[in-house]
Order: structure tokens, then C-alpha cells, then sequence
């Protein structure tokens, strides 16, 4: 008999605006916050932030996110919160400053809210923290026992952010159908323990759907800072769609290779879902996708300015020794490579990287001309 599983935030919501309110949504978790918020967020916020929590008479202490989910800043907080006889954690800004905010309430033992101030990852609605090292190379995934239990996002903030972090966010939900797919072909186990569930697998296509359907027009949105229902179902998509939909549906090569992609300096600099966006086009290399499904990936990363070359992520030099190292990596003990159908080899996965960059220069050549 197979066991599925599915898991999700206690509570989403989402809205322009909604952001005013956050005190109501915070005062049935706890009275007394530490606020870990990206520091070029918090002049943004911080009045209505204040505002909002003094009509609910909540304490909170504010601490500025350091800048990378690694076992130092976690320790950081944590003990800054315990100092201050906190109660919960409060999240607000991009994946890391979540994914710290995170491994706080874990540690701590604390109730957990997240305010994504971008759409650029699925990391609120995910029950788990990616760390890094102090220098930004990938180190582990830290799995958590219970996801977020309010997740609240504001997308007149999200329409404000540049139109480059909704892309990005695009390009992380971009791997949750592939992966989540090739996990149910290998009969790989998921984040949330057991095997995909059919609701998961669902949510996995839903995300996918709403990107082809959504996600042109909602970029055009962003660029002019404003919420359409494109931008609103895109940003549910990066957020909601794909947090559930890889949590329950599962990892595999896209993001195996992002990690991988992590120990060159020169990607650094590049978001997480760009990195992702590249591991997509990679695992239908080692997948030996159809002609069709790589013309229409290709072509919307391309019209969303997402990488399809390793150029774009800054590799340029030495690229044989790199796909080495990054192939190796990838499939590294720790890793989700491994839920790939077949016993996938790092000689394949270099062959799929180089294969990738290739067809992804050739795209770029043809549109040049």
C-alpha cells in the first residue's frame, strides 16, 4: 500500500493592501514579535508596520536580516529574540530573510509568520530552510516538522519590487511541475515524507498552467507597477502553487543543478530562480524532452529575460572544468538528484549542462539576427 502526503501554510492570504492589516492576522499567534526584516525593506515598511501592530498593542523587537541563510545569522537572531523574551517570529522580505526567519522559529521553538515582499521564490509556503554558508554556497536543506502558520502577502508591494524578482519567481515555479512529474515517474518521496499525492501533483500542473497563461502579461504589469489579475494569479503561482506544489510534488534535477551552480563565485550574483530556470532546461536535457516542450520553456524564459545559457549566469570561462564540478555536485549525497527516474551519473548530468548551454546559445544566436 503507498502512503501520500500533502502539507501547506495554516493560512494564506493575499491582496493589494493587505499588507495595512497585518496586526490582525499577527495578534491570534502571539503579543510579542522579533521582526526580521531585509534592511532596504524596512524604511518601506516601517511606518505602517509600526501602526498597523500599535492598533493591536503588540510588542516586537526589529532586527535588520544580515543578508545569508547560514547557520550564523540563524544563531544571530535567535539569540537576540531569546534576549527579548519574544514569543514569535515575523518574517519580511526575500526567500533567505524567510528561510531565516524560519530556522529561528524552528530552533526557538516560536510560531512562524512570513511577509514575502517579493514573489521570487516559493520559500514562505515551504516547511523548510535552504542554508547556505557564510560565503553563499549551498550547505543543507533544514527540514522543518510544520509550515508557516500565517502566510500574508501584499501584491502592491510585490507590483512595486523590480519586475526582475517576479521573473525569478517564475523561474523557481517553472521547475515545480518537471520535478514534481519526474519524482511521481521514479516513485521518489517528497519534502513532505511519503509520495506525491494526486491533490499535490495537481497543484504541481496548476502552477505550471497559470505561467504559460499568465505570466507574460503579468510581467508587462510589473514593469509598470501595477496589480492586474495576471500579477495576482502569478504571484499565488510563485508563492502558493509552487511552494505546496514541489513541497508535496518533490525536488529533483532543476534545483539539484541550481545547487550545484552555487559553488561557482560568478553565479552568485544571480537569483535563486534564474539559477533554477537554467536547471529546468537541463533536466529536459537529461530527460530527453521533446522538441516541443523545450521550444516552449525556452521561449518563455526567453521573453521573461530568464537564463538559457550559462553566459547569462555569468559563466563564461572554463566551462568544461566548471560542468564538472557543478555535475558533481549536483549529485552529492545530500541532494535531489537522486529522486530522478533512473541511476542519473555525473557524466549525465554534464551532458545535459553542456547539451543545455548549447541549445540555449543557438536560441540566443537565431533571436540576434
Amino acid at each position: 500500500m503507498s502512503v501520500v502526503a500533502i502539507q501547506s501554510p495554516s493560512k494564506y492570504i493575499q491582496g493589494a493592501g493587505v499588507y495595512n492589516d497585518i496586526a490582525k492576522y499577527l495578534s491570534p499567534v502571539a503579543n510579542k514579535f522579533v521582526i526580521l526584516v531585509d534592511s532596504f525593506v524596512l524604511p518601506l515598511i516601517k511606518d505602517r508596520l509600526e501602526q498597523s501592530l500599535s492598533s493591536q498593542d503588540l510588542k516586537y523587537i526589529i532586527v535588520e536580516f544580515g543578508g545569508e541563510c547560514c547557520h550564523s545569522e540563524v544563531n544571530r537572531v535567535m539569540q537576540l529574540a531569546i534576549e527579548n523574551h519574544c514569543l514569535a517570529i515575523l518574517g519580511i522580505g526575500g526567500g533567505k530573510t524567510l528561510d531565516t526567519a524560519k530556522a529561528v522559529g524552528f530552533y526557538a521553538k516560536y510560531p512562524i509568520v512570513l511577509s514575502p515582499t517579493v514573489a521570487s521564490t516559493d520559500a514562505p509556503c515551504a516547511a523548510l530552510s535552504v542554508l547556505y554558508t557564510d560565503d553563499g554556497i549551498f550547505d543543507s536543506y533544514l527540514f522543518l516538522p510544520n509550515n508557516a502558520n500565517v502566510v500574508l502577502i501584499d501584491t502592491q508591494i510585490v507590483a512595486n519590487a523590480p519586475s526582475r524578482l517576479l521573473a525569478a519567481g517564475m523561474g523557481d515555479a517553472l521547475a515545480t511541475w518537471f520535478e514534481a512529474r519526474a519524482c511521481h515517474r521514479s516513485g521518489a518521496k517528497t519534502m513532505a515524507g511519503e509520495l506525491a499525492s494526486s491533490s499535490a501533483l495537481s497543484l504541481a500542473k496548476f502552477c505550471f498552467d497559470t505561467l504559460m497563461a499568465e505570466g507574460r502579461k503579468a510581467m508587462i504589469a510589473v514593469q509598470n507597477k501595477v496589480v492586474t489579475p495576471a500579477v495576482e494569479k502569478i504571484v499565488e503561482a510563485n508563492t502558493y502553487l509552487s511552494g505546496v506544489g514541489f513541497e508535496s510534488g518533490g525536488l529533483a534535477a532543476a534545483h539539484a543543478v541550481h545547487n550545484g551552480l552555487t559553488t561557482l563565485d560568478e553565479t552568485h550574483k544571480y537569483l535563486h530562480g534564474e539559477k533554477v530556470a537554467f536547471g529546468v532546461l537541463t533536466q529536459l536535457f537529461l530527460e530527453n524532452a521533446s522538441d516541443e516542450e523545450l521550444e516552449q520553456i525556452t521561449s518563455f524564459c526567453y521573453d521573461l529575460g530568464l537564463p538559457i545559457s550559462l553566459a547569462q549566469i555569468g559563466v563564461t570561462t572554463d566551462i568544461e572544468k566548471k560542468m564538472q564540478k557543478v555535475a558533481t555536485e549536483s549529485c552529492s549525497d545530500n541532494d535531489t538528484m537522486k529522486n530522478m527516474p533512473g541511476n542519473v551519473q555525473p557524466q549525465d548530468v554534464y551532458a545535459a549542462l553542456i547539451a543545455a548551454n548549447q541549445y540555449g546559445e543557438n536560441y540566443l544566436s537565431q533571436k540576434n539576427k
